[in-house]
């Protein structure tokens, strides 16, 4: 016993002396080597106590974070697998290997929670606490972001394609995970929140337990998705569908990391799922992980042939509808929509939910002529201020006996840039003032 804790004794002075150096200044990568030869032979159990046993002693929750971003470094390079070499093979900015690099960084993070959360557990000193608690913010921070790019980008963008092929199950148990880690990370930053609302030992507690079991289960979710998800992508995705989901990532967003452009080719079009061919060939299926390969042995796979676009069906760019769905959507719509064109002119209005009387004998009149004399001078300066690019929108709101109406102004604009009218988009917002709390897609009773 007395060996062991001179050996522990010894490797903590040895890190000591390394990170003394790292706060001197010197390269972190230069101290690759060093960092290696002391970690190698350190038990992985080893090195969260004497990380701890470092912070007792006055090494800054920062120092620690820029060691462990090593040992997580190294630690990868010692059990590489599959997974690397896979995202080796890939170019930069390609949408596979961004989510391989994601997940370095959630596995960082993840490591990193769990490290201060044992820390602050046995931390006695207050200045330490506050510091450990100030870091845990940040990561805990960090981590709700995890659910809103890179699990988003997944469900939105990846998850589409595999269900069209019928590979189903997968989306849902991954989309399961994904919800649960939401809510493990969603339940971290409450518990800190509300920390000075129970005692001490009590939060410490709490807290070091659920960051255990949300820091095991966002390194669950990393190895599940770069042995088994990520394969099945490459394996079934061609270049065409990987463009249609790049020119799509960066309006969700990403984890930790900046990809920059990727483009296969000027030749190569960009895929859709309801583009595809959804039949998985033998070649496909035999490409697949042993692991799906598996779970499919005896279950036919029931592919997604649906046609999106039918005949005579009208393309909104962001989607394909026919007249009579296009009527009753705006039939639908809590809002009351006018469009005039260009030449100010009512051309369409909306048969839904009505504000103000609009009847089909307005159709074609100057909207000028739609408005009381003393306000006609207003509604010119509002559509020339728009022709001229001076203006985005005009709001108003006033009462209407029991409602409260709120008007919206937009021009609208071609791909060119050209005016090519005004929208009119009137609502009775009195109803929705009222509204508190939350009532969420699950709350929902028949």
């Amino acid at each position: 016993m007395t060996e062991l804790l001179k050996n522990r004794e010894q490797k903590k002075e040895a890190l000591k002396a390394l990170l003394l150096r790292i706060h001197n200044g010197e390269d972190v990568n230069k101290l690759k080597e060093e960092f290696r030869a002391v970690l190698s032979g350190i038990s992985p159990l080893e090195i969260p106590l004497i990380e701890q046993e470092l912070v007792k002693e006055g090494i800054s929750a920062k120092e620690i974070a820029k060691m462990c971003d090593l040992h997580v470094e190294l630690f990868r390079e010692a059990v590489r697998g599959t997974e690397e070499l896979e995202e080796r093979d890939l170019p930069e900015g390609h949408p596979l290997k961004t989510l391989y690099l994601e997940n370095k960084e959630i596995m960082k993070d993840a490591e990193m929670l769990n490290l201060y959360a044992r820390t602050l557990a046995t931390t006695k000193d207050e200045r330490m606490k506050a510091e450990i608690l100030g870091v845990l913010e940040e990561i805990v921070g960090n981590l709700r972001k995890v659910g809103f790019t890179h699990y988003n980008r997944e469900e939105m963008l990846t998850f589409p394609y595999i269900e069209r092929r019928g590979l189903t199950a997968i989306a849902t148990v991954l989309w399961t995970k994904h919800d649960e880690i939401r809510f493990m990370i969603k339940h971290l930053a409450e518990l800190l929140r509300k920390r000075n609302e129970m005692p001490w030992e009590e939060f410490v507690e709490k807290f070091k337990t659920k960051a255990g079991e949300a820091a095991f289960a966002l390194s669950d979710m990393v190895f599940r998705e770069n042995n088994i998800y990520y394969p099945t992508l490459k394996a079934l995705l061609s270049d065409g569908e990987w463009k249609a989901i790049r020119l799509q990532e960066d309006e969700i967003g990403y984890y930790k990391v900046n990809p920059p452009a990727w483009d296969p080719g000027e030749d190569v079009k960009p895929l859709h799922p309801w583009e595809i061919n959804p039949e998985l060939s033998v070649e496909e299926l035999l490409n697949l992980p042993k692991e799906v390969q598996q779970a499919l042995k005896g279950r036919p796979l029931e592919f997604d042939k649906s046609q999106l676009k039918r005949e005579g069906d009208i393309d909104l760019g962001t989607g394909y509808v026919n007249l009579e769905e296009l009527k009753a959507i705006f039939e639908a719509l809590p809002v009351d929509v006018t469009f005039i064109d260009k030449d100010d002119r009512v051309r369409f209005f909306s048969s839904g939910e009505r504000i103000f009387d609009r009847t089909l004998s307005v159709l074609g009149r100057p909207v000028q002529l739609c408005h009381p004399p003393k306000s006609v001078h207003i509604v010119n300066k509002i559509l020339r201020a728009f022709k001229e690019g001076r203006k985005s929108e005009a709001t108003f709101w006033l009462r209407l006996g029991p409602k409260y109406v709120y008007i919206k102004y937009v021009p609208l604009f071609d791909r060119d840039g050209n005016y090519i009218g005004t929208l009119e988009m009137t609502m009775d917002i009195e109803p929705y003032k009222r509204i508190e709390g939350e009532k969420r897609l699950l709350d929902w009773r028949d």
